[in-house]
């Protein structure tokens, strides 16, 4: 069997970088993207503003007080689509496999690339130079046999930094990991699985099918494979719609009973944007399970040797 060569490409604090590239007098700056308001969240920030333990996600107001001189910048998405877009056209130059996760990241298949390249290191390597070059922004890769351990990778070395798991390296490389690495292990489940002494990868893949079955259902499963490196998820371009919705963030606190017509509003615009999507809301159906198969008219040229990446 062949081994699969993913490449998970993350862009460095993306929407704060296209911010710095474009205003020259940010850069070097705490920035953080947001609107500046009590109720506002930070969208992105650069390393700058991360040094004081600013994050994305995090309140606009906790973050002033984190960082008083972070220069606020409202968020522009349509200029950060139109970075993202050009980003993915570099992509295409190497695979037509790609699986966008947002509008910074992606998975890439590159197994049998289009560029010629003999690795999936030289793919991803040549990616990052062609982003930096072209664009003027840094992406971090990671390159391994699947998803799983390709999205680890693009975060060790972090930002503008390229980590390679080869496929004879896995069980070294995941054996110390804390538990909380695995994906779907957020706190509840690590410390559930700290309760059973269980804190590293390793210590869960000394531990049977059966047993992890017993403590977490169907997710034991799961959790049997990843500590042994095993994903076999495919990289799917198109990738199908899963959920639309719509939010509204308030300045002031609402009561409960004034809040239907922020609801019928909020119904409204997701129920325009579900009649943008070809598909159509089905609970539990096999297409919504199993997703699509990627393009089968799609021909790579080049293949890289099995083994090695």
């Amino acid at each position: 069997m062949s081994v699969r060569k993913i490449v998970h490409i993350d862009m460095d604090a993306f929407y704060a970088s296209v911010e710095q590239r474009d205003n020259l007098e940010l850069r070097g700056k705490p920035v953080d993207v947001a609107w500046k308001g009590k109720r506002s969240v930070v969208c992105a920030a650069p390393y700058e503003a991360r040094r004081f333990g600013v994050r994305s996600a995090m309140a606009a107001g906790y973050a002033e007080r984190l960082c008083p001189e972070a220069i606020f910048i409202p968020p522009d998405f349509a200029r950060y689509r139109a970075v993202s877009r050009a980003v993915r056209d570099i992509f295409l130059r190497h695979t037509d496999l790609i699986e966008p996760l947002s509008l910074d990241e992606a998975y890439l298949d590159v197994t049998e690339n289009k560029s010629g390249l003999a690795t999936a290191t030289k793919v991803a390597s040549t990616i990052r130079q062609q982003i930096r070059e072209e664009l003027n922004l840094t992406a971090s890769a990671g390159v391994a046999p699947n998803k799983f351990l390709a999205k680890i990778a693009s975060d060790w070395r972090k930002p503008n930094g390229l980590f390679v798991i080869q496929p004879a390296e896995v069980e070294e490389f995941l054996t110390p990991l804390p538990v909380g690495r695995i994906p779907g292990v957020g706190k509840v489940a690590e410390a559930r699985l700290a309760k059973l002494g269980l804190r590293t990868v390793g210590e869960v893949r000394a531990r049977s099918l059966e047993q992890l079955q017993s403590s977490f259902g169907r997710y034991g499963q799961r959790l049997y494979e990843l500590a042994r490196g095993i994903d076999e998820n495919p990289v799917q371009s198109n990738r199908p719609t899963k959920s639309i919705s719509a939010e509204d963030t308030f300045d002031q606190d609402v009561l409960l009973a004034e809040t239907e017509p922020m609801i019928r509003r909020l119904a409204e615009k997701t129920w325009a944007a579900s009649r943008k999507e070809t598909r159509i809301c089905a609970h539990g159906s096999s297409e919504a399970q199993d997703g699509r198969v990627p393009d089968p008219h799609s021909k790579p040229h080049s293949s890289t040797p099995a083994g090695v990446l």
